[in-house]
């Protein structure tokens, strides 16, 4: 039990959670007030992406070098710690739903959330843990100003945005998920 109080430390995982937590009572507190209606998935989207880009700082460790040097298996920590984070950014979101009014479904939360988390592992993966959280900042970003979706290629530019169901978010959201966990479970963030 020691060991995983370690390397929750060395991750930074008591802070991201903070910040997951800290970002989704603020987002949904001043969503109360001025959203667009419950079927808006801007607000609820920007919860998750919050919660993805403060959990990706902890993807990587405070020495690659030493991490690199264990005697441990780091592919299965690695996802387990993708996909654990991941879970935390949804139930977060479902929790604070659950004291106020529903700004997402559940199916919605978990399609984003393996979406970013995907993006944000992919991120740790080609550019090291401290510039993970940019891929899913620039991805949030082009969605939020695109133009509505007309043809596929556009559905899946903006899939955070899609109703759960729709086929094209639902894949994309998927390939990116077992891509970037993937890429970062093998290959581990970058220097």
């Amino acid at each position: 039990m020691r060991w995983l109080r370690l390397y929750a430390r060395s991750r930074q995982i008591p802070a991201s959670i903070a910040a997951v937590v800290i970002g989704a009572v603020a987002v949904w507190a001043l969503g109360r007030d001025g959203g667009e209606g419950p079927g808006d998935p801007r607000l609820p989207v920007l919860v998750l992406a919050a919660g993805a880009m403060a959990a990706s700082i902890g993807l990587s460790g405070q020495d690659l070098a030493l991490d690199r040097t264990a005697a441990i298996r780091w592919v299965p920590r690695r996802a387990a710690h993708v996909l654990l984070a991941g879970a935390v950014v949804a139930a977060v979101l479902l929790a604070v739903q659950a004291v106020g009014g529903d700004m997402a479904t559940t199916a919605f939360v978990v399609r984003d959330t393996a979406g970013l988390m995907g993006l944000a592992a992919l991120g740790a993966a080609l550019s090291g843990g401290q510039y993970a959280w940019t891929l899913p900042f620039a991805w949030l970003s082009f969605t939020f100003f695109a133009p509505p979706p007309t043809s596929t290629p556009m559905r899946m530019a903006t899939w955070m945005l899609l109703p759960p169901g729709t086929a094209a978010g639902t894949w994309t959201a998927l390939v990116l998920a077992v891509v970037g966990t993937a890429a970062y479970a093998v290959g581990g963030p970058r220097r």
